[in-house]
This record gives structure tokens, sequence and C-alpha cells, in this order.
């Protein structure tokens, strides 16, 4: 079979690139879109998050059945079709006419979806030849730490410009153009098709045991967390689900998740490292935003601005990266992220409340640099001992892992602690502002001539909240900023794979 070479090979690239692209950008683009959304289908904006967690959900469901699914379909039939569907999913979600249909229709798009990225990663592994594999993934690894930045910013335009339809609508194009390249090179190349019998009680206890998961996560802040009983309700279905699952998944000889790969101890520390680092990284890329724009007064697009710089050094440097990756340890690289991270989360830890946009942008800028040898050394240390033919399933696993785990319960956790910080600071700065406090009675008397003093009492409430979230915010940085460092050790757990390896795709 000819090799695909030269500028064909540049275009399968950036075809299987966008798949993994609008996967992520419709995960974050509809998060500044919710109060547009609930506000023009008359629901309310507790209701209208369900655009986002109905997609959450189906999506976190189908990430793991990636590798039984591309046996059964094959991967680039499962591929195209996935984007093809995904796509016209996201021109009927920009029709909805209620928040029922809406909602409908983002389950069906969050599930198509599940396999985008595993199979991207994979096709691209499988599609270049060995000298090619490093630039190819450095691109990917570039498209996956780009597309959450670039979500917020173009969503809160596109919104603010023309209406909330067209965050759904801008797949259409980027969806028909993946799908149509990469059958164009690929229908001739399809993996072997294996077709074992379905497990359905695997399945429905995974589909239960997630759903429950990611409902209890995303509505979980909402509803007061374990003051709920729907939230109770939910965390216990989900548990006894998943542990049914793993006891039941375990005895299977065609089990619809394959565990064995934790059998691999790259595969096992790689997973736990990028799950953690992610946990925090996506953490700040939540809390950050969200106090600029709630204490700061910046708006949701100055906001998006502002954490921006984020992915500059990756757009230019992931490629080179992924070239170069053979000539160095991957441990050491990975070890470099961290420490690049660490200094960017401690520098971001003495902002003050004057802090300008320069500097936050700075900050921002220096975890860029982390964020280029993140992703693709941690990818290549898990994934580089595993066979071409398992390389989809395995990839799925890992993603649903540092997704789940890293996105889905770090943004929780992060926004949880950081609003519970928040009370304790508050707490412990109102009980200085008492009368026999000189800054206070100052304070009162340079105002009381033009103020009421409820108005006054207001104002310096309004300081204390203010200064209470950036402690809240600065303790969150510091944490994250050890918890990189301390992870260290534990990438050096992983066995030296100095080159990524390109895996011979099975034909059929």
């Amino acid at each position: 079979m000819n090799e695909i070479k030269g500028g064909h090979l540049v275009l399968l690239n950036v075809a299987l690139g966008l798949g993994t692209f609008i996967q992520i950008l419709d995960s974050s683009i509809a998060n500044v879109a919710v109060p547009y959304i609930a506000g023009n289908l008359s629901v309310s904006a507790d209701n209208g998050t369900w655009v986002i967690t109905s997609f959450a959900a189906s999506y976190g469901i189908v990430l793991p059945l990636t590798g039984w699914l591309s046996d059964y379909f094959g991967r680039v039939r499962l591929y195209v079709w996935s984007v093809l569907l995904f796509t016209l999913t996201s021109f009927l979600c920009g029709l909805s006419t209620s928040l029922t249909m809406l909602v409908f229709l983002r389950v069906l798009q969050g599930a198509v979806a599940g396999s985008l990225i595993p199979l991207s990663q994979s096709l691209m592994v499988t599609s270049n030849p060995p000298e090619k594999v490093g630039a190819a993934l450095g691109f990917w690894a570039m498209i996956v730490v780009v597309a959450p930045v670039v979500g917020p910013i173009l969503g809160g335009y596109l919104t603010d410009v023309y209406s909330w339809p067209w965050i759904f609508y801008i797949n259409v194009p980027i969806g028909l153009f993946s799908a149509g390249l990469t059958w164009y090179y690929l229908r001739n190349r399809e993996s072997e098709i294996v077709r074992n019998p379905i497990d359905w009680v695997g399945l429905i206890l995974l589909s239960l045991g997630v759903a429950c998961m990611q409902i209890m996560l995303d509505k979980g802040k909402d509803l007061d967390w374990f003051e709920s009983n729907f939230i109770i309700c939910l965390t216990l279905i989900s548990a006894i689900s998943m542990l049914y699952f793993v006891i039941w998944n375990l005895s299977q000889k065609y089990p619809v998740v394959d565990f064995t790969f934790f059998k691999n101890l790259n595969f096992v520390f790689g997973c736990l490292a990028i799950t953690v680092g992610f946990l925090f990284y996506f953490g700040s890329t939540v809390t950050v935003p969200l106090w600029l724009q709630t204490e700061q007064d910046y708006t949701a697009y100055w906001a998006g601005i502002a954490v921006a710089p984020i992915g500059l050094i990756p757009v230019f440097l992931s490629t080179t990266v992924g070239k170069n990756m053979q000539r160095f340890d991957l441990r050491l690289l990975a070890s470099l992220s961290f420490v690049f991270f660490a200094i960017g989360f401690f520098y971001q830890s003495r902002f003050t409340t004057q802090v300008d946009l320069r500097t936050i942008m700075l900050a921002r800028f220096l975890q860029g640099f982390g964020i280029v040898f993140f992703f693709l050394p941690i990818v290549q240390l898990s994934l580089g001992e595993i066979p071409g033919e398992r390389y989809a399933s395995a990839s799925g696993l890992f993603h649903f892992i540092r997704i789940l785990v890293g996105s889905g319960f770090g943004t929780s956790l992060s926004i949880e602690l950081w609003s519970h910080r928040e009370i304790f600071h508050h707490a412990r700065l109102s009980d200085s502002i008492v009368a026999a406090n000189p800054i206070v009675s100052n304070f009162y008397e340079g105002f009381e001539a033009q103020l009421s003093p409820p108005v006054i009492s207001s104002l310096v409430d309004r300081g204390v909240q203010q200064q209470a979230y950036m402690l809240s915010t600065n303790e969150l940085s510091w944490l994250g900023g050890i918890c990189f460092l301390c992870l260290i050790p534990i990438i050096y757990l992983c066995k030296p794979i100095k080159a990524p390896a390109a895996k011979p795709q099975a034909v059929h």
C-alpha cells in the first residue's frame, strides 16, 4: 500500500487534528453561552446548565468504549461517521427551539464525540511513518491545549456578535472538512474488523455509573453537594454500578473495557501523573477566569484574553518538541514541564487585587512552557509500549481517566475549595473590622459625609470579599505549584522510553 507523503500527509494530519479540535472546543465553547441560551429558551440559568451536563455525561460513557467500537466498526469508518454525526447533531443543536430538544441533541452529540480524541490520536500514530510520528503527535498535543483556551473566547464572541446557535454552526464546515479528507486518504487503510459478542451487562453498568458520576460532579455545587438527596442518590448509584462493573468486567472473556493495560507500569504511573497534573491545570483554567469575572470586573471576553497566553508557546513549539523527543529521556521532559508549571503557579500565587492584565498574562505565558512538555511526553511514556492493534483501546481508557477525574472531578474540587477557602478568609478578615481598629475608623470617617453608614459597610464588605477570594485564589495556585513538584518522583517510576514508537496498522 502506497505511503502518504508530503503535503497529502500534512492535510491528513490537519483533518485528524480537527476531529480533536471540534470535540474539545464544543466541551468549553457552550459554557459562556449558557445564560444566553437559557434566556432565549425561557428557562432558568440553573436548568440551562443541563446543556453542558448532558454532553459531558454521554461523552464520558462512550470514551472508554472506543477500543471495542473501533474493533467492531473499524477505526477509519468509526472516526469518519463520528465526525459526520457530530456535525449533523451540531447543526440540529443550533436549530433547537426548546431546552428539551437541545438537551436531547446534546446527549446524542456527546455520544458520537466520545471516540474522537483517542481515534484521532490512534490514526495519527498508524498513518505517519516512524520519523513523522513525533511531529504529528506534537501537532495533536497543541490542539488538546489550545482548544479549551479558544473555546470560551470564541463562544463569547459568537454569542455577543451573532447569536448562541452559531457556537454549534461553526462545527459544520470544520467537521465536513475533517471527515471528507480522512475518508479520502484512509478509506483503503481500514483496521481489522473484530466483532466480539457485546457484553450488555457491562455496558449498562458502565453507562449508569459514568452518567450518574458526571451529573453528580456537574450539579453538586448547585445543589449543595451531600445536603441534597438527589446528589446522595447519584453518588450511591454511581459507586455501586462502577464497583459491580469492575467485578463483572474482570470475569468476562470479551469485556467492554480492557483492564489489562493496568499491568503496564508505564500506563499506570503515566495515567496518575497526567490526571493529577491535568486536575490542577484545568482547575486553574476554570477558577482564574471565574475570579477575574466575579471579583475583578472583567468581562467574559477579557477574562478569556487574560488566560489565553498559556496556548501561545504550544502553538509554536509543540511540533518541534514532537520532532525531537527521541533525543531525550521523556521522563526528563515531563519533569521539566512540572518545573515550569510550578514556577507559573508560584508566580500566580503572589497576585494582589491590584494585579494588572499584563502580569496575569505573564503567569499564564510561563505555564505555557509547562504545557509544551506536558501532554506529549507523558502520553508517549504511557502508551509507547502498547501494540498498534490495541492503541485505540488504550488511548480511550487513558483519556477517559484524564478527562473524568482530571477535568470533571478537578473542576468540581477546585471550585469547591476556592469557595470554601473564601468563606474561611472572609470570616477571619471580618473579625478585624471593628471600631477599635484605627484603619476602619478612619475609613468610615472619610466617607461619612458623603455616604450613609449602611452604604459604607457594604463597601467594606465588598472589599473584604475581594481580598478573601484573592487569598483563596493564591492558595490554590500555591497548592498547584507544590503538587506539580511532587509529581516529578512519580514520573521516574516509569521505564525510560526515548522515542515515540510508530505502530504498524493492521489492514483489512
